[in-house]
């Protein structure tokens, strides 16, 4: 379970109970309000991926395997293993002329050449956001480039990206790696990064980057995703009116984690949870209001569920914060048309 911080400086410790202007009264464990932050939940890229693999299970039906998990949600996951889905790590694990998934992290160059060559039907549910790195890392290689990728090593994306490339490409998790890196040339250098990263800490290490290697080329556009950042920022927004902020996101679900982490650096005391049943009464006593969000891969009725558990707590108004709508959709592979599509498109899970 995720840390808790400590009340921010100056702040009252009972805020009013309802934007009338009551004063504040105790509804059961928890207080009067529940704030949700906006935009919160799927963004465009994880709309697609699991679309991706409800068109394939329909049309080809089951089994349809996946490399890694579609993208980083438990209640995801297992609703698409309850259709049919097969999530492996290995291509051993997938039998000849199998309909095979790649995730919305991406995969390496190997592991792309590998699943081609054993034969399979492919369809790529890679993020077109991790898309655009990875042709801009090839693009560059080309001229010459060696890279920075900063990333959390071990995660699926920084793998696919950094295995774009058999060499000249080298991983920053922080500031201390930035002293620590050693490229061959410092001419052609460029800087790339995980698209789920926290955009504050990001500016941290590509300015130290930015400090040793003056003449490094950053990305033409951000590389962290629209999503990511909108979801901060309304964070941001939502912290500072509100004595909790709870995240509903999987542990290994990078951008829900870094959600938390910025409410937490705002000083809001802050919690990431899977699903509602992680929810304890005691972090709501003596709350007023709660904030509530959730990660880029976490669907809507997870959200619902946690807003059942806060009114059964004692919650007894839900408000929406203003915020940016998001209408960005990205195009599905060719190949998953289904008879009947009428307009193209398929019920899924949120």
């Amino acid at each position: 379970m995720s840390e808790e911080s400590s009340a921010a400086p100056g702040r009252p410790k009972q805020a009013r109970a309802l934007s009338g202007g009551s004063e504040p009264h105790e509804v059961g464990s928890v207080g009067a309000e529940v704030l949700l932050a906006e935009p919160r939940g799927f963004c465009a890229g994880v709309d697609r991926a699991i679309e991706i693999v409800e068109r394939a299970l329909a049309k080809f039906g089951r089994p349809i395997y996946v490399r890694h998990e579609i993208v980083h949600n438990t209640y995801v996951v297992n609703d698409l293993k309850d259709k049919g889905a097969i999530f492996i790590e290995d291509l051993d694990e997938v039998p000849p002329g199998a309909t095979l998934v790649f995730s919305a992290h991406g995969v390496s160059q190997a592991v792309q050449k590998e699943a081609e060559r054993r034969g399979f039907r492919i369809f790529d549910a890679t993020c077109p956001l991790v898309t655009k790195v990875h042709v801009e890392v090839a693009k560059l290689f080309k001229e010459g480039y060696e890279f920075l990728m900063i990333g959390h090593k071990g995660h699926p994306e920084v793998e696919g990206t950094m295995g774009q490339l058999s060499e000249g490409i080298h991983l920053v998790e922080d500031i201390d790696d930035v002293a620590k890196v050693q490229p061959r040339q410092t001419d052609l250098l460029a800087v790339v990064t995980q698209t789920t990263l926290s955009v504050d800490d990001t500016a941290g290490i590509l300015a130290a980057v930015k400090a040793r290697f003056p003449k490094v080329r950053e990305p033409k556009h951000q590389d962290i995703c629209y999503a990511t950042q909108n979801r901060q920022d309304a964070v941001k927004l939502l912290s500072p009116q509100v004595d909790i902020v709870i995240v509903v996101g999987s542990p290994t679900s990078s951008n829900s984690n870094r959600l938390r982490e910025v409410a937490h650096r705002l000083g809001t005391e802050a919690y990431m949870v899977d699903n509602a049943g992680e929810l304890k009464a005691e972090w709501f006593d003596g709350k007023q209001r709660v904030g509530l969000t959730a990660g880029a891969s976490a669907p809507d009725i997870l959200v619902q569920q946690v807003i059942d558990r806060l009114r059964e707590l004692g919650a007894i108004a839900v408000r929406k914060l203003d915020g940016i709508t998001e209408t960005i959709k990205f195009p599905l592979p060719k190949g998953l048309k289904i008879d009947g599509d009428g307009d193209g498109a398929i019920d899924h899970i949120h």
